[in-house]
């Protein structure tokens, strides 16, 4: 039986040709921020994800940064430039590291899951400021993408790449609401709440975990190559822990309640972000750690809690109108 489609996935469809039409009615500078937020929003997601399960991955800009050095050094070496080529090295690539490193990450929790994500990608950052041929600390750049053997020119390049930067993203977000509707996305949140009764009911909540952690990977590797592609650069910054925080803020400053919630916290942040800097170009990093803690206080659930809690209180006030009625 086919599956039938949800308010989310509903609105992620009706979002995706918005979101293109955004690129003809709005400035360029915005569209810009669009852009990258969609794949500064992927990785957030695969943050999310693992929140789900009470997991908090300190290390995700680990496959950020390995979509898009595995893309760039398909075109630096290989001589690749094919949209869809370099795509499916980052995902391949994230696909094998994830792999295996889900077998040692998946056994731990809380503290020392955060810890060992971060060292790992710190253990990457690492490598790549030392190795002199992709360009140490200062990293190397990417070609113009081609599609398929076509290769635009003009402002049909930036559309082009930026249409299917909205297309793919909106199909990793619906891809990722089915999977937290799925079993094992409801094994998460029983993870999250008691792992042991999760054994008990003879499911393996280690499984759970590593498969969680490698889709987790897969997007935001993804989210690496989309982002990587329309800058035109890689560096090591990709990876480091400053990197990885960002995308912990977002899904702490967007919430966990819906699938679209990091994709508009992203957006949310690289604006925020671009004003703090303008305000306050030597402390702009107070300003967002300010705006952090005070949604941490008044939001603890995020800034989606906003539209569910206004959802609540209308079906309450629906509710009480019927009773009155009666």
């Amino acid at each position: 039986m086919t599956k039938t489609l949800d308010r989310t996935e509903i609105g992620l469809l009706i979002a995706l040709p918005l979101l293109i039409l955004v690129a003809f009615i709005l400035p360029k500078w915005i569209v810009n921020y669009v852009h990258v937020s969609m794949g500064t929003g992927l990785v957030a997601l695969g943050v999310m994800i693992q929140m789900r399960a009470g997991l908090v991955s300190f290390g995700q800009g680990l496959y950020f940064c390995v979509g898009g050095y595995a893309a760039g050094m398909m075109a630096k070496f290989l001589g690749v430039t094919d949209f869809f080529v370099l795509l499916a090295s980052g995902i391949v690539a994230a696909l094998i590291l994830s792999a295996l490193l889900g077998f040692l990450l998946r056994r731990y929790r809380e503290i020392f899951f955060a810890m060992l994500t971060l060292a790992v990608s710190m253990i990457l950052f690492g490598l790549l400021s030392s190795t002199e041929e992709l360009g140490s600390t200062d990293g190397f750049n990417l070609p113009t993408p081609s599609y398929l053997g076509w290769t635009p020119e003009g402002d049909t390049t930036q559309l082009m790449l930026y249409t299917l930067t909205c297309a793919i993203a909106i199909g990793c977000a619906i891809a990722l609401n089915r999977f937290l509707k799925s079993p094992i996305g409801y094994v998460n949140e029983a993870i999250r709440e008691n792992e042991l009764r999760v054994e008990y009911l003879g499911t393996s909540a280690h499984q759970a975990v590593h498969i969680t952690y490698v889709l987790a990977a897969i997007v935001s590797a993804v989210g690496g190559v989309l982002w990587a592609l329309p800058l035109g650069h890689v560096d090591p910054e990709m990876t480091n822990w400053t990197t990885s925080g960002q995308f912990v803020f977002v899904s702490i400053l967007s919430g966990t309640g819906n699938i679209a919630a990091p994709m508009i916290g992203t957006f949310i942040l690289e604006i925020v972000r671009v004003y703090a800097v303008e305000i306050s170009p030597n402390t702009w990093q107070m300003i967002l750690g300010s705006v952090m803690l005070l949604t941490i206080i008044f939001l603890p659930k995020g800034l989606w809690s906003l539209l569910t809690r206004k959802t609540r209180t209308k079906k309450s006030a629906g509710a009480n109108a019927s009773v009155a009625g009666e």
